[in-house]
């Protein structure tokens, strides 16, 4: 192993709630109406800030819709967050703080938006898992893109 690589590291410090909102406009009467499964449309987004010059914040930014019937059963929004030192060259830094750190924060959010809405006296909803990877490559194929119509237009 070269020194490099022995140097790399990956340290989340701390984990936060930097935001967290939960609205249900028709309670009490959307309860009677729970007879199926609500509809379901769920955002993400992942942002990140460089601090200094190890150290970023990572957030998770989760929105979450529910339908019952064409109305809205919930709207559930959570800005995760992770502040976190990587010690690594800055080329491999991106996809870490794309990927892997998202990949770590997921599950404490998915617990997070579980726990909220029971405790509200909504159906549970556990989130399946996410491939923070295909996320991290649709957004470079996204900017990849806008960059090329920028070209063109010009």
């Amino acid at each position: 192993m070269d020194k490099k690589s022995a140097n790399n590291e990956i340290s989340i410090n701390m984990q936060y709630i930097k935001d967290m909102s939960l609205e249900i406009p028709h309670a009490p009467q959307i309860f009677t109406k729970l007879a199926t499964p609500p509809q379901i449309n769920i955002d993400l987004n992942i942002d990140t800030t460089k601090l200094n010059e190890e150290q970023y914040e990572v957030t998770l930014n989760l929105k979450i819709n529910a339908k019952e019937e064409n109305e809205p059963l919930f709207i559930f929004e959570l800005a995760y967050a992770a502040a976190c030192t990587i010690k690594m060259p800055e080329e491999q830094r991106e996809p870490i703080l794309f990927i892997e750190i998202p990949r770590m924060l997921f599950p404490y959010a998915r617990q997070i938006i579980s726990s909220n809405l029971s405790e509200a006296g909504l159906p549970p909803l556990m989130l399946t898992p996410v491939d923070f990877a295909a996320v991290y490559m649709a957004k470079k194929e996204q900017q990849a893109k806008t960059t090329e119509q920028k070209k063109a237009a010009s």
